[in-house]
């Protein structure tokens, strides 16, 4: 999850059979003896070009099921914080997001991920947990975990 210096959160806009149209962070599966910091950072640079970041703190954990080129997947998520400049993918990243179902891309405010349009935002209620930061007594982040997060009609998060 990459914030820029004034606090907007850069989302990708992807499309799933059964997910449907929703925004979501860059991120997808790790590869064999990845970890999940290692492969949010290979995937934050396939998706987006940028290679001047470097995943920060763990802000959530959470699962959720969906179906990936055809093959069913409990995805178990983990969200990591980095701040960066705002900007736009590098050309680079295009073959990655038509393989990926990325319709688009933008920054959102903290007050539009709270009234986000009538597409779904994830993780669900991202707006709260970035409000609601918890630090320890050192300043470090408490992740939050939201636990399994079941894909259904109705769901929709955000």
């Amino acid at each position: 999850m990459v914030l820029s210096p004034e606090g907007e959160v850069f989302l990708f806009r992807s499309d799933n059979s059964e997910v449907g149209v929703h925004w979501n962070a860059p991120g997808g599966g790790l590869e064999p003896g990845e970890t999940p910091a290692e492969g949010a950072l290979r995937e934050l640079r396939e998706e987006t070009g940028w290679t001047d970041l470097q995943p920060g703190e763990l802000l959530c954990t959470w699962e959720h099921d969906f179906t990936w080129h055809g093959t069913p997947v409990r995805q178990h998520e983990h969200i990591f914080l980095t701040r960066g400049p705002r900007r736009e993918p590098k050309d680079v990243a295009a073959a990655a997001h038509r393989a990926d179902g990325i319709l688009g891309w933008r920054w959102w405010t903290s007050a539009e991920l709270a009234a986000p349009d009538a597409d779904p935002l994830w993780p669900p209620d991202l707006s709260a947990l970035l409000t609601g930061l918890r630090t320890a007594e050192d300043g470090s982040i408490v992740p939050v975990h939201l636990g399994y997060v079941p894909n259904t009609a109705t769901n929709q998060p955000g």
